[in-house]
């Protein structure tokens, strides 16, 4: 699972942690030998079990990466809550961190010296070697890429509101909405309840990737240099937008109160036409459709022209204090480039590999394929930008930005903020962050 750092997430971004050996067991996670011949090295690495990812999809993983390296044996830890990257803090913070990690942000663990650099030849087999990159060195393996956000649609709602086609420009957008709600239909989906407040910032996400990327792909790195704000006025622009779906009814505000599983589980049970989210949802639906059919599109843009939002990374790091980092690596990068991995991950978390030559299974569902068709032709077409709070590596938003700005859309939504407050809210938070105050 990838950002997730959104979920994960971005993905994202939301997602789980680890603990050390003795830690683990007395906070809740679990520790267990996995792979690899008795003697030689012993690697600690965290994994995070969900219905998909579970143990035996671990434990298999890991086997057939150490058949491809001898002279290592894993032992698996196993993340007791869906937040890795505060847990994977506390154990850097008691010198227990372990050897290899999966879809961790590195930024602060670089800061802290914690991870050794890949070097530019091992990096050779992914398509973006260079992604979230910090200060020119790579030390998260980038081998995957997702979609954040896609828009998936009940198509059975978009027939019933009279919608021929998914919209393409942000003023077919609004008329989509306005059928749907005409039709007495609730058009957009929302999450942030509870622990999962990052599943509220989606539409942001969408409007400010499509929007302020485009004209200014530079705009982090302007923003850390103090040549821009977050007051530019087309983030305030992209801003307004959510405001105008949230003023219109156009958004579910009661998501607001639903985790992530319900807000899934919300647009499954048709409270809502169109469902802003991660590409990682069509593993879900391909696995258990919904009663409808499922349709995706990208976020529309004023003029119509394709801007698509993605991530890239969410792969391993290594501790710079692995007892042995240089087979450390060589493991993560034979767990980072097997077929059989990347398959099992592609079935399981719908992520679209980005290893060189890599090409999905033939029996994924259509879900996944309507999804990766449109990344590819984005892709192909340089219509891809980043996807706006889930960067990492220099260019990353302080994690105590991104929690801010999940807290303040709240506001936003709710009308509590215009978009010009949120706005200032948001460059308040990032001097706050940066600048200690």
């Amino acid at each position: 699972m990838l950002r997730r750092s959104r979920r994960s997430v971005f993905l994202a971004a939301a997602t789980a942690a680890i603990i050390g050996l003795t830690s683990a067991c007395s906070a809740g996670g679990s520790s267990t030998p996995s792979g690899g011949a008795s003697g030689g090295t012993t690697l600690t690495f965290l994994t995070f079990e969900t219905p998909n990812l579970n143990a035996a999809f671990w434990d298999a993983a890991i086997a057939r990466t150490s058949a491809k390296v001898p002279g290592v044996t894993i032992k698996k830890l196993v993340s007791p809550t869906t937040d890795r990257a505060s847990y994977a803090k506390q154990l850097l913070a008691s010198g227990q961190l372990p050897d290899l990690m999966l879809g961790v942000s590195p930024s602060d663990f670089v800061k802290a010296g914690a991870l050794a650099p890949f070097a530019a030849d091992q990096l050779n087999q992914f398509e973006y070697p260079s992604a979230g990159a910090i200060d020119g060195k790579t030390y998260q393996l980038p081998w995957a890429t997702q979609g954040v956000p896609f828009v998936y649609y009940n198509k059975d709602d978009f027939a019933k509101a009279g919608i021929a086609n998914p919209p393409t420009t942000w003023a077919e957008f609004l008329a989509a909405c306005a059928k749907l709600k005409a039709a007495g239909i609730t058009p957009i989906e929302i999450g942030g309840g509870g622990t999962d407040t990052w599943a509220d910032q989606y539409p942001l996400v969408a409007a400010v990737s499509t929007d302020l990327y485009p004209a200014n792909p530079t705009f982090l790195a302007d923003l850390a240099s103090g040549k821009a704000s977050f007051t530019d006025p087309r983030f305030v622009a992209a801003a307004q937008k959510v405001a105008t779906l949230a003023s219109e009814g156009y958004l579910d505000k009661a998501g607001l109160s639903r985790s992530y599983a319900n807000t899934e589980q919300a647009f499954r049970d048709n409270k809502a036409a169109m469902y802003p989210m991660g590409t990682w949802f069509p593993a879900s639906a391909d696995t258990n459709p919904p009663s409808f059919g499922v349709g995706v599109f990208t976020w529309p843009t004023d003029g119509g022209q394709p801007a698509v939002p993605v991530f890239t990374g969410g792969g391993m790091t290594v501790s710079s204090k692995a007892p042995n980092t240089s087979l450390a690596q060589k493991w993560a990068l034979a767990f980072s480039t097997d077929k059989d991995n990347l398959d099992a991950q592609v079935k399981a978390d719908g992520l679209f590999m980005a290893v060189k030559g890599y090409t999905p299974p033939s029996t994924l569902g259509a879900n996944y394929m309507a999804s990766y068709q449109l990344y590819q032709e984005a892709a192909t077409n340089k219509k891809t930008v980043n996807s706006f709070g889930s960067e990492q590596g220099s260019g990353a938003l302080p994690s105590g930005v991104t929690n801010d700005m999940q807290k303040a859309i709240v506001d936003l939504i709710n009308g509590n903020k215009s978009a010009a407050q949120f706005a200032q809210a948001m460059q308040d938070s990032y001097r706050k962050n940066t600048n200690g105050g």
